[in-house]
């Protein structure tokens, strides 16, 4: 694992001394790789909704589209008890 050194401000470095203390964390660096891991999810999700947004429309998600999903899910859970 590599080790980066960063500098905080009083104000900043208490809140995370704040975080961790509440027990929330084990160590300073656990918050921040936690905070590193939450920025990532944020871009992934982000770059997803902007495909999406670029997309060529489909058809509307009416009850019927719903209703057809739930069926998949309910194969697809028979499925699975039936191998396990």
């Amino acid at each position: 694992m590599g080790t980066m050194n960063i500098s905080l401000p009083d104000t900043l470095k208490s809140f995370v001394d704040e975080q961790v203390n509440q027990g929330s964390y084990g160590t300073s660096s656990e918050y921040v790789r936690e905070l590193i891991r939450k920025d990532q999810d944020r871009l992934h999700l982000r770059g997803l909704l902007l495909a999406g947004a670029a997309s060529a429309p489909t058809a509307p998600a009416d009850p019927a589209y719903f209703e057809g999903l739930r069926d998949r899910v309910r194969k697809a859970a028979k499925v699975g008890s039936a191998r396990g």
